[in-house]
């Protein structure tokens, strides 16, 4: 087992940026770059032996630079959407960017993924860590922060996302990674037939804005219901307001397992490679999005990727939980450690 640097680009103002690749001893290999701790490659078998890139990209630096979809990303420092843009801590209001209509959207416009992070080699050969400093009132956000996210590819398979953060003001810390799965391959189409199953029993229904009302509600008798695994295609496009909202899914389920417990929380299945994934994670939600609205016309290989043709399982704390105070909270405070893992298994079936 080895991990491969190699250079994959420059900065704008010419800082290298590198690509490193893990293999682990099944000969399954993912490559991850200190351009945001980008998540770039995922080779996977099928049931006859045939490897595929199951993550959805962009072949160089390039693509990652321009404005995107956040293929691979780590989002930070809080994840999806924050309504209006506002949040208060100890009755102090902050201010973010409203770049998702009225809302914020995974802390941006400036986001993490454009920043070149410090890379090292993790605590063996099969981990590389990133690390980035994101000062006070950074994106609008109290507090230096220091974060790393160490990505390790073990032997039975399983890419373990691990995050570290610490402050010195109290913040939120929210992060995720925002990897487009297809187990087709990267350029696989279609994944409308590919199976999911997600183990939670509740989700947060939202607004015409995608921002959590404040319910949160069962998914037994409505399409939300992935309690048992079935087909993606199967209640998409359901007459159902939640999905007429989003032109598909692309929500927040409130995971069953105890909090901090890290646990299965979904899986996915294409019957015709055989390839499955399992999702686990201590986080206590995942946001299930079906690309309702990706539209890349020239990503790896030339690849053109559209709506539906990947889907992301984003492990995380609530949307909007800054606002709604039952929701459980991403605050962090001066002296303590924000620690959460989050893992992508792969096999075949």
């Amino acid at each position: 087992m080895a991990i491969r640097k190699e250079r994959f680009g420059a900065m704008p103002d010419g800082r290298e940026i590198s690509l490193y690749t893990i293999t682990n001893a099944n000969g399954l290999s993912a490559s991850v770059t200190d351009l945001g701790a980008v998540w770039v490659t995922m080779f996977a078998p099928d049931r006859h032996g045939n490897m595929a890139d199951v993550v959805l990209g962009f072949d160089d630096t390039a693509g990652y630079l321009a404005r995107g979809p956040h293929f691979g990303a780590v989002v930070g420092r809080v994840a999806n959407r924050t309504a209006g843009g506002k949040f208060k801590i100890d009755g102090t209001e902050y201010t973010l960017a409203q770049n998702n209509g009225l809302n914020n959207l995974h802390s941006g416009p400036d986001y993490y993924e454009k920043r070149l992070w410090e890379a090292a080699q993790g605590s063996d050969e099969r981990s590389v860590m990133f690390t980035l400093v994101s000062p006070d009132c950074d994106q609008g956000f109290p507090g230096t922060v220091t974060v790393s996210v160490i990505y390790r590819l073990t032997d039975d398979n399983c890419m373990e996302i691990t995050y570290h953060a610490v402050t010195d003001r109290t913040t939120p810390m929210n992060p995720t990674n925002h990897s487009y799965f297809n187990l087709a391959g990267h350029d696989g189409g279609s994944v409308l037939k590919q199976r999911v199953q997600i183990v939670a029993g509740l989700y947060t229904p939202c607004d015409e804005g995608l921002i959590p009302t404040g319910e949160i509600l069962k998914v037994e008798g409505t399409p939300m219901d992935f309690r048992e695994e079935k087909e993606i295609g199967a209640g998409i496009d359901a007459d159902f307001v939640q999905l007429k909202q989003a032109g598909g899914y692309d929500h927040n389920w409130c995971l069953d397992h105890a909090a901090g417990e890290y646990d299965l929380a979904a899986r996915a299945y294409d019957p015709e490679s055989g390839r499955a994934m399992d999702v686990y994670t201590d986080l206590p939600g995942v946001q299930f999005y079906t690309s309702n609205s990706l539209h890349v016309e020239c990503g790896k290989n030339g690849t053109a990727y559209g709506p539906r043709g990947a889907y992301c399982f984003e492990t995380q704390f609530y949307p909007d939980s800054l606002n709604k105070p039952h929701f459980p909270s991403p605050i962090l405070h001066p002296g303590e450690v924000y620690t959460s893992k989050t893992g992508y298994r792969f096999y075949v079936r």
